[in-house]
């Protein structure tokens, strides 16, 4: 197993934990020098705050962790592509790479609607590569959805 898809299956662990609390499954972790030091999960519902993405909650680890909020050296491995907001977190942190699932056609802004991290009008850009275990990524975000969905006609009939 190459580190990239080593690494997205750490996050796909993570993504595993935040469908277990009836969060969108979307998980993230933080390589610093080989390491991880931080992981984050979807938890928007469980603290009903807009801001707790998976990618925010593990760019504050890792700062707290570095005691810095330059990431520079850190690669951010996603689940699914980072919206607007954790764009904007990958890019004032200063993450060096990230690498991410499943694309996200209607917030996803490393690709998809837009790419922020590769715009070169921010003092900042990132590596970027997509598509590592998208299968994987996908299939827990369509059956989180089917479920939700299938829920919602039970109680409608």
């Amino acid at each position: 197993m190459d580190r990239d898809t080593y690494y997205m299956q750490l996050a796909i662990d993570e993504a595993v934990k935040a469908k277990q609390k009836g969060e969108v499954p979307i998980g993230c972790v933080i390589v610093h020098n080989d390491q991880v030091i931080a992981t984050g999960h979807n938890l928007r519902e469980t603290q009903q705050n807009a801001t707790c993405h998976a990618e925010i909650i593990a760019i504050q680890e890792a700062c707290q962790y570095l005691n810095s909020w330059r990431l520079e050296n850190a690669e951010l491995f996603v689940t699914l592509e980072p919206c607007p907001m954790c764009a904007g977190g990958i890019i004032m942190s200063r993450v060096k790479r990230v690498v991410f699932g499943a694309m996200d056609p209607k917030g996803g802004c490393v690709g998809s609607l837009m790419n922020l991290l590769d715009d070169h009008r921010f003092n900042h850009q990132c590596e970027i590569k997509s598509g590592v275990l998208e299968e994987e990524c996908s299939q827990l975000l369509k059956s989180f959805f089917k479920k939700i969905r299938e829920r919602k006609k039970k109680h409608i009939q």
